[in-house]
């Protein structure tokens, strides 16, 4: 008789020792009504200092089927995620955060998709009025941006929750990059897929480790990781300020030799200055975004490193 399929839950930890528990409890009466398939669940400890390591740990007795994955310091969920992938054992992954925000009810429904011979199984949020106004408005503006400048789409309010079949995950892991955005990656890969939607829930306990910096950082990395069309688009604003500068020139030459108009020109003068000034800096700093990614990635240092496995 052939053993059930394993399904590998990918969990990312980061200073949750309140909502380990509440999550392990939820998931695993969930999953251990599932029939005809094995789960695992796969934390991994991104640098924690809270005592969510020692937390696993306990639970690791109550709960046979954990591994861990002890990273060496924090790197990072998208790090944590890399890590997490190239050490499923499953024929199926999920990624999942702890926070319970992405209901674990869905994984049966995702699981299902997936026999019916679907690679990739997309969660998305329908609902997101447990996020704050801010963070749904610049999630918003964030998909659409990243949409319209990169090589590849990825879906609209589809997180990291999602379902991964093993010649997905196999694709993934043989990808050599070392800034990493995971959301563009599963898109980029492609394989068949479908979308299950759900409603966003408010986190279960404790606080989100991203605040407006990072997020906007996160962005960048995701409008700079699949295209070079932020940079195309400073050739053609480049463009257009030649041509307006030429063409007031002209104006400023008939002005002169024509109607003998003098020119007075000190405040437009300054303005005109600082506005090419402020475009010339925009362009070079969206310019030292690739040199900067094309620098980190010349080390080809490791994505992660991990201090211990706990089977």
């Amino acid at each position: 008789m052939t053993s059930p399929p394993l399904l590998t839950l990918i969990i990312p930890v980061y200073n949750e020792k309140e909502v380990i528990p509440v999550f392990l409890r939820e998931t695993a009466s969930i999953v251990d009504s599932m029939k005809n398939i094995d789960v695992e669940f796969l934390f991994i400890n991104d640098g924690s200092t809270d005592g969510s390591l020692a937390t696993l740990l306990d639970l690791k007795q109550t709960y046979e089927n954990i591994r861990i994955i002890d990273l060496s310091r924090n790197f990072g969920k998208e790090a944590a995620l890399s890590a997490g992938l190239h050490h499923a054992r499953g024929e199926i992954a999920i990624p999942i955060d702890v926070d319970l925000q992405d209901p674990p009810e869905l994984i049966p429904v995702m699981v299902d998709k997936w026999r019916e011979g679907y690679d990739v199984v997309h969660a998305r949020r329908i609902d997101r009025s447990s996020d704050s106004i801010a963070k749904r408005l610049t999630a918003k503006w964030f998909y659409r941006v990243h949409n319209a400048t990169s090589d590849i789409s990825i879906p609209q309010n589809v997180g990291d929750y999602r379902l991964l079949s093993r010649p997905v995950i196999d694709a993934i892991n043989s990808l050599s990059e070392t800034q990493r955005f995971m959301k563009g990656i599963y898109s980029w890969v492609g394989f068949k897929s479908t979308v299950v939607d759900y409603t966003r829930q408010k986190r279960a306990a404790g606080k989100s480790k991203f605040n407006g910096w990072k997020l906007w950082n996160y962005a960048l990395e995701g409008i700079t990781s699949f295209g070079t069309v932020p940079l195309r688009i400073w050739t053609y604003i480049g463009s257009i300020v030649a041509l307006i500068a030429f063409m007031l020139s002209i104006k400023v030459l008939v002005q002169v030799l024509i109607f003998g108009i003098d020119v007075p020109g000190y405040a437009s003068l300054l303005i005109a200055v600082c506005l090419i000034g402020g475009l010339q800096l925009i362009g070079i700093g969206v310019l030292g975004e690739y040199v900067g990614r094309t620098y980190i990635e010349s080390k080809n240092r490791p994505v992660f490193i991990i201090r211990n496995i706990i089977e």
